[in-house]
């Protein structure tokens, strides 16, 4: 006779196997049982969302106009590339001041800058400042935080889903 008024409830008579051997099996399984079920919702879920239309959650994002759609962030877009490219805006006289502070342009200098900025397309100012800043060409203050609150503003406006390119266009 067994001393443990319990019996072989706290083990198993005769077996190896630890005490919570029975409620890791029980957890595991039940962990089973809960991940089935939500795998199958999910997937009536999406069944039901391309009966009804919708695209799928996982259906890729439309790119705007001009974007390769070879990179997470549009490059077009971006002030900085992976590309070292250097492309001029009909600005060749700018690169007399490359390395030079911005503080220390004069007026003829910032006209010089002023003359390109304003000629340039909404859609074309970041690139002109990635072309600057690959040439080492600061920009003079004033035309600075104007070219940045433009790229912003290009940013901002960008369809970034389907829904607002319908919206937009």
């Amino acid at each position: 006779m067994s001393s443990n008024p319990i019996g072989g409830i706290c083990h198993f008579p005769n077996s190896s196997f630890p005490m919570w051997t029975p409620l890791v099996i029980f957890l595991l399984l039940a962990l089973l049982i809960v991940a089935a079920i939500e795998w199958r919702e999910r997937k009536r879920a999406r069944q039901q969302q391309t009966r009804q239309g919708k695209p799928a959650a996982s259906a890729a994002p439309q790119r705007p106009e001009g974007c390769c759609g070879e990179h997470l962030v549009c490059e077009r877009e971006t002030l900085l590339s992976s590309k070292p490219e250097i492309v001029y805006y009909d600005d060749y006289e700018l690169d007399a001041l490359a390395g030079k502070n911005p503080d220390e342009f004069d007026e003829t200098e910032t006209a010089m800058f002023s003359d390109v900025f304003y000629s340039l397309r909404e859609d074309d100012v970041a690139g002109w400042c990635r072309s600057l800043y690959l040439r080492n060409i600061a920009l003079p203050a004033s035309l600075r935080d104007e070219a940045l609150l433009i790229v912003r503003e290009r940013r901002a406006a960008a369809p970034s889903s389907p829904q607002a390119a319908a919206t937009n266009g």
